[in-house]
């Protein structure tokens, strides 16, 4: 799109399903590479990605050529069947439905990226639920308890 400049800068997060703890350190960062690929397949450019045993960030930059929800739709679906072609569960990998999208200008970036880097030591404080909601809370999302991710059963 030529004349078309943009600076669009979403964090996404989401969650194995029922929360589960299944991401493993042991084969985080290949998994992470692998999600990087997608993005960039996509024209999109991953500024930072991380997470949890049962949730994941990710910082991009994202190029206005493609949804939102298609290009989560294609990370979830893709990375969920790569994990079990891998056979890096032992029960089937599935990502919970829906997901949260935060946009940030670039003021806020540095911020961002840090809260990202420090999930690990974040959540030794904080868990999922409680983070989410707050995140919704500081970005006047309106929502409905009964959507929220949702623990096992």
């Amino acid at each position: 799109m030529a004349n078309t400049y943009t600076q669009i800068h979403i964090q996404f997060v989401f969650a194995v399903k029922h929360r589960r703890a299944l991401i493993e350190s042991n084969w985080k960062n290949e998994f992470y590479k692998y999600i990087t690929g997608i993005i960039q397949n996509n024209q999109h450019k991953v500024i930072i990605i991380n997470g949890v045993e049962d949730h994941i960030h990710i910082l991009v930059g994202l190029r206005p050529t493609q949804s939102i929800s298609d290009l989560l739709k294609e990370i979830k679906g893709s990375s969920s069947k790569w994990i079990n072609e891998k056979g890096f569960t032992k029960m089937r990998f599935e990502w919970q439905e829906g997901y949260g999208a935060f946009s940030y200008g670039l003021s806020s970036l540095k911020n961002v990226i840090r809260y990202i880097e420090n999930q690990e030591q974040h959540h030794a404080k904080q868990n999922f639920i409680t983070e989410y909601i707050d995140m919704l809370h500081e970005n006047n999302i309106a929502f409905d308890e009964r959507y929220i991710f949702k623990d096992l059963l």
